[in-house]
């Protein structure tokens, strides 16, 4: 498993995307490489789409936590949760805001005569 942040990749816009961008030490960040690279082609390399996907499965990780906590005369509630599921949904409404298929990337000639 490897974790970078490097901007110039796909991988690293997911990360920055999702605030997941605390690699050192490695233990800080929630996905590994490998990890963001499955959202990504889950996604078609639409970064916001794997984004979407990421942050969907982080609040299902931290679902499995308390929502609140209370100590003595603290207490906190955490919105975790529902604050990446809200980013997700922005994600997703900023997915595939680009064409579906590029045209000019399409080679016809490898299906032959139909």
């Amino acid at each position: 498993m490897t974790w970078t942040y490097d901007l110039t990749t796909l991988i690293g816009q997911v990360r920055l995307l999702i605030a997941d961008n605390d690699i050192v030490p490695i233990t800080d960040a929630h996905f590994s490489d490998e990890e963001l690279q499955v959202f990504l082609t889950m996604a078609g390399s639409d970064t916001y789409m794997a984004a979407a996907l990421a942050l969907q499965s982080w609040a299902g990780f931290l679902s499995s936590t308390a929502d609140s906590e209370h100590i003595g005369d603290y207490s906190y509630s955490k919105k975790q949760v529902a604050n990446k599921l809200e980013l997700a949904d922005k994600y997703l409404a900023a997915s595939g805001s680009g064409p579906v298929a590029d045209w000019a990337e399409m080679d016809l000639e490898t299906y032959g005569d139909v």
